[in-house]
């Protein structure tokens, strides 16, 4: 027995020292695929550290491209060729002139190494000097920012910008006036469709440098005097080499010339626009009920009560329904040819359909910028109408949908939740320049409620406003106050949603509607 277990126990000893042994060769092997496996993670982790870099990368230049896209999308026609003048100087002329969209401007600004997504300050001033302010925060700026750094880092010559300023105050009157005055100097087979085009071909010609600006001074005495002083800023910041020419001639925005110009200096006492014409204006009411995936119920109750309540006020109604996209936009480059308006005091255009963030949908679902919109009616897209207001009011969402009870819904569509989803300020949306406002059911990024059977709270509080405040002789403006006011009481059964509407313009006068002889419209009617 003992020995049995001397046997065991030896055998046990035995087994032991085996596996010691065992085990020491063991650490040792782990100790080597340890120092493997250190390795091959060290090349893993640098191979996964570099992958991460290239989809850091990849993430910073989609988002810079976006960035992009979205700028590009909101620039008018107007703001392409803006653009296209003001990098005259930096890029070759002849890539310009192939130039059809903003997009094409930022590839080539690409190409020179202007532009890229670790410096975007270059499209910054560009949109700085277009005066399209808003859309510096889609880089990250402000207005004051770029002011800072202007000195510092700004690319647009001073002799660009003094040339762009005038521009942007030569109206299409004087434009054809500067056209005779130098019909000697101008090729004979030439077109000449704005200011900017006049200044470009003067540039080609050598007829306009830098250092050479007489034969602006020569037709702005004639046409223009006060358009001398942007030229005086230029010569005395050029003379001083060490002054930024943006401290020099401060950002303005010159007053359109016309009858309602020097107004402040006319009169302590804020005067009003003409409106005891033959004709009152044209109004138009589009009215998109019927969309792929909804319907608006209750708009023809908003369209109804407009139409009658601007026929009331003296203005020719047209009532559209049910447009795209692309049949709105054709709607407005229709009655932006309209000759009509030269005798009309104003224009008034309201417009109810779904949106968002500075835009409103067609029936096909497709967005049109509002900027777009009011861009035709400017005084350069629509001469007939320069210096009188023109009048635009929104019903729609400009932001993402809610829940909503029963009764009232949201004017909008289910929200876009795409990272390419942004929010566009109502600056953006209103041309800058005189004789504007427009009139937004409510502020950016919220939505606005229309009651499936009475209509929608901002058009049913205009209607009413306009009924009883205009019989007062209150202005546009007063009655908008009003309007907010009137909204801004209202809630929804729940008791939980509210609505704030919002006004934006650039009218240099009070507007007010001329008393009717006839009592307001009934609102006792039928809506089918």
């Amino acid at each position: 027995m003992v020995g049995s277990i001397k046997r065991r126990t030896s055998r046990g000893k035995t087994i032991r020292r085996r596996n010691t042994v065992l085990i020491l060769e063991g650490e040792e092997n782990r100790k080597k695929e340890v120092r493997i496996i250190v390795a091959v993670s060290n090349d893993v982790r640098e191979a996964v550290s570099a992958v991460g870099s290239s989809n850091m990368e990849n993430d910073i230049s989609l988002k810079f491209h976006q960035q992009l896209f979205l700028i590009s999308e909101n620039l008018v026609t107007e703001d392409v060729a803006a653009l296209k003048f003001l990098c005259t100087d930096l890029l070759h002329l002849s890539k310009l002139e192939g130039v059809k969209s903003a997009a094409d401007i930022f590839k080539l600004l690409m190409a020179q190494e202007y532009l890229n997504a670790e410096d975007t300050f270059i499209l910054a001033e560009l949109l700085y000097r277009i005066k399209c302010h808003s859309l510096l925060e889609k880089l990250g700026y402000t207005k004051e920012k770029v002011q800072e750094r202007l000195s510092e880092k700004g690319r647009i010559s001073p002799y660009r910008q003094m040339l762009y300023e005038l521009s942007e105050n030569i109206t299409s009157v004087m434009l054809k006036e500067i056209t005779f005055l130098l019909r000697d100097h101008l090729p004979k087979r030439c077109m000449i469709l704005s200011a900017l085009d006049l200044l470009t071909l003067l540039e080609k010609q050598s007829l306009l440098t830098k250092d050479n600006v007489k034969i602006l001074e020569d037709v702005f005495m004639t046409i223009s005097p006060d358009l001398l002083e942007t030229i005086d800023l230029y010569k005395k910041g050029k003379d001083n080499k060490a002054a930024n020419f943006t401290q020099v001639f401060p950002e303005v925005n010159l007053e359109l010339r016309g009858e309602f110009s020097n107004v402040e200096n006319e009169s302590k006492t804020m005067k009003s626009y003409k409106m005891d014409g033959p004709h009152r204006g044209f109004c138009l009411i589009i009215n998109n009920v019927n969309f792929n995936s909804s319907q608006r119920k209750g708009s023809c109750k908003d369209a109804e009560q407009l139409e009658r309540v601007f026929t009331w006020l003296g203005l020719d109604v047209r009532t559209y329904t049910d447009l795209t996209s692309r049949e709105i936009i054709n709607l407005m480059e229709t009655w932006q040819r309209v000759p009509d308006h030269k005798d009309r005091n104003c224009f008034i255009c309201c417009i109810l359909s779904h949106g968002k963030s500075g835009a409103i949908y067609g029936t096909d679902e497709k967005l049109v910028s509002i900027r777009v919109l009011t861009s035709h009616f400017t005084a350069k897209q629509c001469p007939q109408l320069a210096a009188k207001p023109k009048l635009f009011f929104i019903q729609a969402c400009q932001g993402d949908k809610i829940q909503c009870p029963v009764y009232v819904v949201a004017d909008g569509p289910t929200p876009d939740l795409s990272s390419m989803q942004e929010r566009v300020f109502l600056s953006e949306s209103i041309p800058e320049e005189a004789d504007f406002l427009l009139g937004m059911a409510t502020v950016d990024g919220y939505v606005s409620f229309r009651h499936m059977e009475e209509g929608s709270w901002y058009i049913q509080a205009l209607c009413s406003k306009l009924k009883l405040l205009v019989p007062r002789g209150e202005d546009i403006l007063s009655i908008l106050t009003e309007v907010n006011e009137d909204v801004a009481r209202r809630d929804s059964p729940s008791g939980t949603k509210k609505q704030m509407p919002q006004p934006a313009y650039t009218l240099r006068r009070k507007f007010i509607f001329p008393i009717p002889m006839a009592p307001p419209p009934s609102e006792q009617y039928q809506c089918f």
